[in-house]
């Protein structure tokens, strides 16, 4: 009981954050903070919706089977973990992409979860097994027996948290955009959070290819996060479904991505599956049910 307790207290203190205030920051050339408070349209989100994003999230990364909650990809130097599969890095095999496990530890830390021994240090433990073959290898070792009872028993924990980085995005994004950009990144994510549809098209895309303003996720200086997705849609005019706007969208910047990646990675091959699960945000219509 304490447990779901902590649980719904923190998917109500989302709810009643979750009609964010956007700020548009501006530095000016005075040296002076210039900030021009906009209303998100996002509507609150009740605990059970964030549940269903977190269940759609869990299908897309996981086909909504427990036991790929915790899975090494092929051609990948990371675990991915949980509903979101979330990049856990060995200590030697450090990339471009950004590591999410870590805070989602923190994240059910700070929300009263109770997480394994081994996890629960500081500086936060690099993943033990150092590659593909080493975790392969490793299925009997006890400790992914507990990290799994542990990702299936927090799984609404994870939902909240997917829920809280979407609201962090924009923000973020706005802080780290050249002044020009802003009103249209912003303008953009407000036009495609005007939909529930929309609402889990943004949520799902930040965990699936997060929010474009690291340093080191980009091949060649182009970036393939939410951030990039935004700044290339076209505005309502020229393109008035904004769902389908940042569908199109989003396509051409992952079709980028695999352009520009290094051809040892292969990336191509991971392309349609991309495309597929970025093409059906358009059928979640009936599925994303947000109240009033």
């Amino acid at each position: 009981m304490g447990r779901a307790r902590k649980i719904s207290e923190e998917l109500t203190r989302i709810r009643v954050s979750f009609c964010i205030a956007v700020l548009v920051i501006g530095i000016l050339g005075s040296g002076v903070l210039s900030v021009n408070a906009q209303e998100v349209i996002i509507e609150r989100l009740s605990p059970q919706e964030i549940q269903q994003i977190g269940e759609m999230v869990f299908k897309n990364e996981c086909a909504s089977k427990d036991e790929n909650l915790i899975a090494w990809n092929e051609g990948e130097n990371f675990m991915s973990l949980g509903i979101g599969h979330f990049i856990w890095h060995p200590a030697n095999m450090k990339d471009s992409f950004e590591e999410s496990f870590a805070k989602y530890i923190e994240y059910a830390k700070s929300s009263g979860e109770k997480v394994p021994a081994w996890l629960d240090s500081a500086p936060f433990p690099a993943c033990p097994w150092n590659s593909r073959i080493e975790f392969l290898n490793a299925q009997s070792d006890g400790r992914l027996a507990e990290l799994k009872e542990f990702l299936v028993r927090t799984k609404p924990m994870q939902a909240a948290f997917i829920v809280k980085r979407l609201q962090e995005s924009l923000p973020l994004m706005l802080k780290s955009a050249v002044e020009s950009t802003r009103d249209k990144i912003a303008m953009q994510f407000n036009r495609v959070a005007s939909t529930a549809p929309g609402v889990f098209a943004l949520a799902d895309y930040v965990n699936f290819k997060e929010f474009g303003i690291a340093s080191g996720e980009n091949y060649q200086g182009k970036g393939w996060g939410l951030f990039q997705v935004l700044a290339r849609m076209r505005g309502a005019t020229e393109a008035p479904d904004a769902l389908g706007e940042f569908i199109r969208s989003a396509n051409l910047v992952l079709e980028e991505r695999v352009q520009n990646s290094p051809l040892s990675r292969n990336e191509q091959r991971w392309l349609p599956g991309w495309q597929q699960r970025i093409n059906s945000y358009i059928n979640k219509e009936e599925k994303v049910c947000l109240q009033d």
